[in-house]
């Protein structure tokens, strides 16, 4: 459910905004392309990616 909804939000994030950092994980910046790139390929820091944005009310 929350992959859905980010997809959705990241659909409708304007091309120039998607290098821009949209949290902070394990003291690394993650920009909407990385984010898009670990959740969409399902991985651990996809998942990790998707309870912070869901905790900051972003998803």
């Amino acid at each position: 459910m929350e992959k859905e909804k980010f997809l959705k939000v990241y659909a409708d994030t304007p091309l120039s905004l998607r290098k821009e950092i949209i949290a902070i994980l394990d003291d690394e910046p993650v920009s909407w392309n990385v984010a898009y790139i670990e959740i969409s390929n399902n991985t651990e820091k996809g998942k990790k990616i998707l309870k912070k944005l869901k905790e900051m009310e972003i998803i």
